[in-house]
């Protein structure tokens, strides 16, 4: 360390001065002034290898660039090839055995070339075992010293030299197999493993000695793996009223069926004043009956000990065991065959009911003993009265709810909202999950009659606020009518115990009254994603579910139907089977009699109505799509034409809508999600299938461009900007003949 710093590596070139020269100048030079080996690989004049030189292959077996990018420690991190593999060992001066077969593992670490043998040890081997080989880097066996073994030198049936040893591989595991079966190289058979003659002598000398004993065999191994983790539960009840100060108590009896032993827990109630000790009765095997004297641990055995030759020989005497049990105590303990709800067990002088089992030991004894009948005894005490919390009433200070939590809780809590539905009803892209109502005030005043309010409810949180549309030449500014919050319901007390009711969702329709902070609307109108959320979620929504308007519309209806047939008939004397929408309207209050809602006469005339959709000019849509697409440079058609051929398994030209959307994804194409969306639903046919080959032409702003100047057709339409005008595809014209159909059949 306190050398001065020099470089590392100096070279000195020595002049020219022939063959001889050149090569000493080539391999020997000087590093921190000691003259050593530095350019052993270097080649001679005009790039030719000197005489007797070899030059290593510049890249291993595997050119660069071939294969992942990672480096070898991390690709083949913890993979190591195993070969099962032996050697013989000569044994001189020894007649019982005139060599030794000695079997090994030969593991082959990918991540850096590394081998290590080891020998697994045998009993009695007098050999030391274990690692032969530790782990590193082997070299080849002469003449190639200079190389070190890699993967190719592996395969079964094959011999590798290790340090002048040679061993012979026999089998690998699968992992091996597949890895060399990957990299190209077919594999050998796997070769017979050889048994070294003398170890087999020895094991039959062995085996000829073992000596044949009276003694029992108690095979509890195969029980225990077969039942192992398997337990039977019981529910219990033990009667103790008799003793003083004694209840009924409740028990859990867990048996267990790798070793027939049994386990009791005691259901303590809540404030009952007893101890919680973790177990009424340890693990054990239960005795049937009792004994009148308890032995101590050891007592009592399967067996009798004999004493032979006790105290003859030495110090030391002989024992065997008694096969014929001579003095043996015999006693019952419960088995699985004893337990049955209804029955009652002895635990050690206490009389247990069984009551009833879960549902693993119902199918138990079901399979194995064919018992059926598993109706339980009531054993639970009747649970008190639960006492009704009352809390007083609201004080004015703060939220009703800010302030119920001070009553719940010693250290108030600040309330908890709904977080789970303002995540999943927060505003999403288009989805906006805001229901928006055209409203007028209830009054008198002829002022504020012609005033129209934009009311929105925000599902997220049941948030209410309203918006007054400017309008010219009226007197009033509009903006902002009410801030956004919660509204209370009219006519509730302000201070009382119970929380008060707010306006819902459900509350708002076409045609409901309501009052906020004394102002009293009448909600006219909707907007087209208020129809359209209500009628897609029209479980919640009453006033939106086709059926249950049916229903009650066929209720009214059903005694004069010829009369409602020729009402309609008259209205539409030219027999277009269609009729206006005002006209049904009027046709549709005289036959309810007031007893359908504006929106439920809007939701029938919305569903059998004839809309005329105007068709989505495609020039426009994709005149819209190319000019994103240049905007953000892309013009990597043929890539994107190639990866839906690619995904087109039958080769059909045609993808379903959500394939070619994904591909469109992945492919990270530079269109907004519902641009996206029209362009294939554009292109789909009846089955959903999109023409995928049309579909990549039509994008091509390079070889199909489209004017600019369509781009102005159809002017963008925001949504949010909504003040109370009609939808965009409003109800015009009812088809009235499928509407008779459902409510009162066809005639023949």
């Amino acid at each position: 360390y306190d050398m001065p710093l020099r470089p590392m590596f100096s070279q000195t070139f020595l002049p020219t001065l022939g063959k001889e020269k050149f090569h000493k100048s080539q391999h020997w030079g000087y590093c921190n002034k000691i003259s050593m080996l530095v350019g052993e690989d270097k080649p001679g004049i005009g790039g030719e290898p000197l005489l007797g030189q070899k030059l290593k292959p510049k890249y291993s077996v595997f050119p660069r660039g071939v294969g992942s990018d990672a480096p070898s420690w991390i690709a083949f991190d913890k993979q190591v090839l195993s070969f099962d593999a032996y050697f013989d060992e000569e044994v001189p001066e020894k007649n019982q055995e005139l060599y030794r077969i000695r079997h090994c593992k030969i593991y082959f670490y990918l991540e850096d070339d590394t081998i290590q043998v080891v020998e697994p040890q045998v009993k009695n081997s007098g050999i030391p075992q274990g690692t032969i080989v530790r782990r590193h880097r082997i070299p080849l066996p002469p003449p190639n010293e200079d190389q070190f073994f890699t993967v190719d030198c592996f395969n079964i049936n094959t011999e590798v030299i290790f340090y002048a040893r040679r061993y012979k591989i026999v089998d690998c595991d699968q992992f091996t197999k597949h890895f060399l079966r990957k990299l190209g190289v077919r594999l050998n058979p796997a070769a017979d493993r050889v048994e070294d003659p003398y170890t087999k002598e020895r094991q039959k000398i062995a085996d000829s000695m073992k000596p044949l004993r009276p003694y029992e065999h108690f095979d509890t191994l195969k029980q225990y793996l077969e039942h192992d983790g398997h337990v039977l539960r019981f529910y219990c009840m033990w009667d103790d009223t008799e003793s003083m100060f004694g209840d009924v108590r409740e028990l859990v009896l867990h048996y267990f069926l790798s070793d027939d032993t049994v386990e009791i827990k005691e259901v303590i109630p809540v404030n009952s004043g007893r101890d919680a000790v973790p177990l009424f009765l340890n693990r054990k095997k239960l005795p049937k009956y009792a004994p009148a004297v308890l032995h101590h641990p050891g007592a009592i055995t399967d067996r009798t000990i004999l004493n032979v030759f006790g105290g003859l020989v030495g110090s030391k005497g002989r024992y065997i065991l008694d096969n014929q049990k001579t003095g043996a105590v015999h006693q019952e303990f419960y088995k699985d065959c004893d337990l049955r709800i209804g029955s009652v067990i002895n635990i050690w002088g206490r009389r247990i009911i069984l009551c009833d089992c879960d549902d693993f030991t119902k199918e138990y004894y079901r399979t194995k003993y064919g018992v059926q009948d598993f109706t339980s005894i009531p054993y639970k005490a009747p649970s008190p009265a639960k006492v009704e919390k009352i809390f007083p009433p609201y004080t004015g200070f703060g939220s009703e709810e800010d302030s119920l939590c001070s009553c719940l809780g010693l250290l108030p809590k600040p309330p908890q909202k709904d977080f789970k539905k303002f995540m999943e009803k927060d505003r999403q892209g288009l989805e906006s999950n805001m229901l928006r109502f055209l409203a007028k005030l209830l009054t008198n005043d002829p002022i504020d009659k012609d005033r129209k309010f934009v009311i929105s409810y925000f599902l997220s949180d049941d948030t209410i606020s309203v918006f007054e549309p400017p309008q010219r030449n009226t007197g009033v500014l509009g903006g902002k009518f009410l801030e956004r919050g919660r509204i209370k319901k009219p006519g509730q007390e302000p201070f009382k115990s119970e929380p008060s009711e707010y306006y819902e969702a459900q509350n708002l329709f076409i045609g409901a009254k309501v009052c906020f902070h004394g102002h009293y609307f009448l909600l006219v109108d909707a907007d087209e994603y208020a129809f359209n959320y209500m009628e897609k979620h029209a479980n919640e929504f009453s006033v939106a579910n086709i059926n249950i308007i049916l229903n009650k519309l066929k209720t009214i209806g059903e005694p004069r139907s010829r009369e409602i047939k020729q009402i309609f008939a008259a209205t539409d004397p030219q027999h277009t089977q269609m009729i206006e929408y005002d006209t049904f309207r009027n046709l549709m209050v005289n036959i309810a009699d007031g007893k359908l809602s504006e929106h439920e006469i809007m939701t029938i005339g919305r569903y059998y109505s004839v809309r005329e959709e105007s068709a989505m000019d495609i020039n426009f849509l994709l005149a819209v799509a190319q000019e994103q697409l240049k905007k953000n440079s892309c013009e990597n058609f043929g890539q994107l034409l190639a990866v839906f051929i690619y995904n087109d398994r039958q080769k059909c030209g045609l993808l379903p809508n959500e394939k070619c959307r994904t591909v469109c994804k992945s492919f990270r194409l530079p269109l907004a999600d519902d641009l996206l969306r029209a362009l294939l639903a554009v292109f789909e046919d009846d089955k959903e299938q999109v023409n995928y080959k049309k579909l990549v032409d039509g994008l091509n702003w390079r070889e199909n461009p489209i004017p600019a100047f369509q781009t102005m057709k159809v002017p963008m339409k925001y949504e949010d900007e909504w003040s109370g005008e009609a939808p965009s595809l409003p109800v015009k014209r009812i088809t009235y003949l499928p509407l008779l159909e459902d409510l009162f059949g066809t005639e023949e």
